[in-house]
């Protein structure tokens, strides 16, 4: 009798979460979560990728190709020609537009499978369970 008014009070329409449901769900939310620290690496490294580019349109603008050019390798400053900081430009961001890459991959993977677990626990609970992000 118990269990009756308690899901009355619930208002829960005689759906039972298993063990495998609450599974699902524990999934769908961690891979949400790993989507989001993915889709916010992804900008970071957008960003250090333009300012490579902008770096790098900078330095095809000098005037003196003579000069020698600081580029920083960990917490120093080492001098290279134009030539030689271009090509190191350029490897830095070969390097980048990879990792973005890979990056998004990941995030259409999981996109994949959020999209499965969503159309399995939506099936069973409808309208009792809400699987979209807060866009705040």
């Amino acid at each position: 009798k118990m269990a009756a008014t308690v899901k009355k009070t619930v208002a829960v329409e005689d759906v039972n979460v298993t063990f495998e449901d609450q599974k699902k769900i524990n999934t769908f939310a961690r891979n949400t979560n790993r989507m989001t620290e993915f889709k916010d690496e992804i900008e970071a490294k957008k960003k250090s990728l333009q300012n490579l580019q902008d770096a790098s349109d900078d330095l095809m603008m000098a005037e003196d190709d003579t000069l020698l050019v600081p580029y920083q390798i960990g917490d120093v400053f080492i001098s290279h020609t134009q030539e030689e900081t271009q090509e190191m430009l350029e490897a830095a961001k070969e390097l980048l537009q990879q990792e973005i890459k890979d990056l998004e991959g990941k995030v259409s993977k999981i996109q994949q499978v959020l999209g499965d677990l969503k159309v399995q626990l939506y099936a069973k609970f409808g309208n009792n369970i809400n699987l979209e992000a807060d866009e705040s």
